[in-house]
């Protein structure tokens, strides 16, 4: 199989995205969170880049994503944002920087621009923080909306389960989905819920819809590059995709690198001065 190497090497911005919408061109996501792997999937001709606060999980080995801070989150965004030339690079704001208080989301979003060079922000919710998702907004500020499961709401849930299943809970998603919209955002991402109301949302919102366990009925996909790549053993939800197994690649040369060490068998006369 041939890689998918993109020859357009222009800049991906909002007005790009939702091109791709228009022509029916699905867009690829995936997560990075250092430089070394931003150089690989920009270069492998990712349209979006996201800075997740999935960092807690995976960089930070955190259960939740609750307790990664600003100042992380603009270290990791700092690191993407240097190895990536093409793809647009969108930073989730972490828990406690936006909720509740719009002024402290603005000067939490505005930070985070600042400080990373980034392209775009990520905040999760809807009608409760669309205040803040304006104030931020209005002051030139690219937004990407986030509903359906909402990690930094898990101790509200309880459970990760597939969220908008019953009547009530999709009829609010709906209905949150276009105040995103209407508030002025460029794209949303759904997350973990009915293909059939992910597909209803994308097709009635002129803006860009991307899932993560939403189905193929949207407009583009996101993954955890951790868990595409294989290099989590534990997390198998239905909608992963392993692409590689990147654990038993890396374990492998880990253990013969040992190995070469223990019988001097590394570094050999060629690999020295």
């Amino acid at each position: 199989m041939t890689a998918y190497i993109s020859d357009d090497t222009r800049k991906v911005t909002t007005h790009r995205l939702v091109e791709m919408k228009q022509r029916g061109e699905k867009i690829s996501m995936l997560t990075s969170y250092d430089y070394t792997m931003a150089q690989i999937v920009d270069g492998a001709g990712m349209d979006v880049i996201l800075v997740g606060d999935s960092a807690s999980n995976v960089m930070a080995g955190n259960v939740t994503t609750l307790p990664i801070t600003l100042d992380q989150m603009i270290y990791h965004a700092k690191s993407v944002v240097r190895g990536v030339r093409r793809a647009m690079v969108v930073v989730d704001m972490p828990f406690g920087s936006y909720q509740g208080n719009e002024l402290e989301g603005l000067a939490s979003a505005i930070r985070i621009m600042k400080e990373s060079h980034a392209d775009a922000l990520k905040l999760e919710g809807g009608e409760e923080i669309i205040s803040t998702v304006k104030r931020i907004i209005s002051a030139g500020i690219p937004v990407m909306g986030h509903l359906g499961l909402m990690p930094q709401s898990i101790n509200k849930y309880g459970t990760y389960t597939v969220r908008a299943k019953d009547e009530a809970e999709a009829e609010k998603l709906l209905n949150d989905a276009r105040l995103l919209e209407e508030a002025g955002c460029f794209a949303l991402v759904l997350e973990k819920i009915p293909a059939k109301l992910a597909s209803r949302v994308s097709q009635e919102l002129s803006i860009p819809v991307i899932g993560i366990g939403a189905g193929s009925g949207v407009d583009g996909q996101v993954l955890v590059i951790q868990d595409m790549l294989g290099m989590n053993n534990g997390f198998r939800p239905r909608f992963l995709r392993r692409y590689a197994d990147l654990h038993t690649v890396m374990t492998d040369a880990i253990s013969r690198y040992i190995s070469d060490v223990k019988n001097l068998d590394f570094p050999n006369e060629k690999e020295q001065y």
